[in-house]
């Protein structure tokens, strides 16, 4: 099993860095390991919405169908994909500290099957690391916008 919780604090309203954040078209932007995302469903952000991403991790190019599965608009956004030998669920969840800050929270899980099994500590340790970058990215480009 990998769980991996990641938070930062963000100098920005919360329904502006959940605007940003949960739109998959931006996930390029400031995820270093997205290389593009499509809607495989019309275009919009509900549950059912399915999204295709490209990414590369650990050296391999992935391909990968995430379907949103929970949204509660500006505060919790939860897509899975069951793809693959390593399913995993993707968590948002954004909070007001004051007006103009939010915690922004990412978190990871997922149970590998198979030969995956092996890799999961290497796996955890890795994307604990890329999405504190990722959440680095998204406070910079907030921040200076």
């Amino acid at each position: 099993m990998v769980d991996i919780q990641t938070e930062i604090l963000i100098d920005r309203p919360r329904e502006a860095v959940a605007a940003f954040s949960g739109d998959p078209a931006n996930a390029p932007q400031w995820y270093v390991n997205i290389s593009s995302a499509g809607w495989q469903t019309g275009a919009g952000l509900a549950v059912g919405a399915r999204i295709a991403f490209s990414a590369a991790f650990l050296g391999r190019n992935l391909s990968y169908v995430y379907e949103v599965v929970e949204l509660v608009p500006g505060q919790k956004l939860v897509m899975r994909t069951a793809q693959g030998p390593f399913p995993m669920q993707t968590t948002y969840t954004w909070s007001s500290v004051d007006p103009n800050t939010t915690r922004m929270t990412l978190r990871n899980d997922g149970k590998p099957s198979g030969f995956s099994k092996l890799l999961a500590p290497l796996v955890g340790v890795t994307m604990r690391a890329a999405n504190t970058k990722d959440l680095k990215n998204l406070k910079r480009i907030l921040e200076s916008s």
